[in-house]
């Protein structure tokens, strides 16, 4: 049907993914700033946002499969909104997930970018933006396992250092390596 989307629509998407403090959200957030300066339409989820729920079924690690529900539900909505592209910011501990986004988001083609910084920059971030002590601590210890598990994993299509770069370069540097030339 014209003027339709069909499910077999390729859906160009970026997956920002990195450790506790590498700048997920930030960089994903510049990213579509970048993509609204250039006219290209598309949508930017925080994908933590989706399955920010307590206490969570206990066999969800991480409530992944909540947030993939949501996400399920939503894009749709987004992309009768005239989304074309997708930004998500996400903690993805290695590709063995990505078939669960690309079942909520049919036509997916997800590149991953891994964004890393050093563990001073880390602890400096992570302690600048975490006000109550329990999260200060909580992030602090999770986000030394998890650069450990995303070194081992290795989960990313590319890796993009996100340190000593204004937050503008480093968005510039995300699409140039996913090849989003605008």
């Amino acid at each position: 049907m014209i003027g339709k989307s069909r499910v077999t629509d390729s859906v160009p998407t970026i997956l920002i993914t990195g450790t506790v403090g590498s700048g997920k959200t930030s960089v994903a957030s510049e990213v579509s700033d970048i993509l609204i300066s250039t006219d290209v339409p598309h949508a930017l989820l925080d994908l933590d946002w989706l399955g920010r729920v307590y206490p969570g079924h206990p066999d969800d690690h991480h409530n992944q499969r909540l947030i993939v529900e949501n996400l399920s539900a939503i894009w749709p909505n987004l992309r009768r909104a005239h989304a074309r592209r997708l930004v998500l910011a996400r903690v993805i501990e290695d590709r063995s997930g990505l078939d669960a986004y690309e079942k909520a988001i049919p036509g997916a083609a997800i590149t991953i970018v891994r964004l890393k910084a050093s563990s001073e920059t880390l602890k400096e971030r992570i302690q600048a933006r975490e006000e109550g002590d329990l999260s200060r601590e909580w992030h602090l210890a999770r986000t030394i396992e998890l650069d450990l598990i995303l070194d081992k994993s290795r989960p990313e299509d590319h890796l993009v250092v996100n340190e000593g770069k204004s937050l503008n370069e480093v968005a510039r540097e995300v699409l140039a390596v996913v090849g989003w030339h605008l």
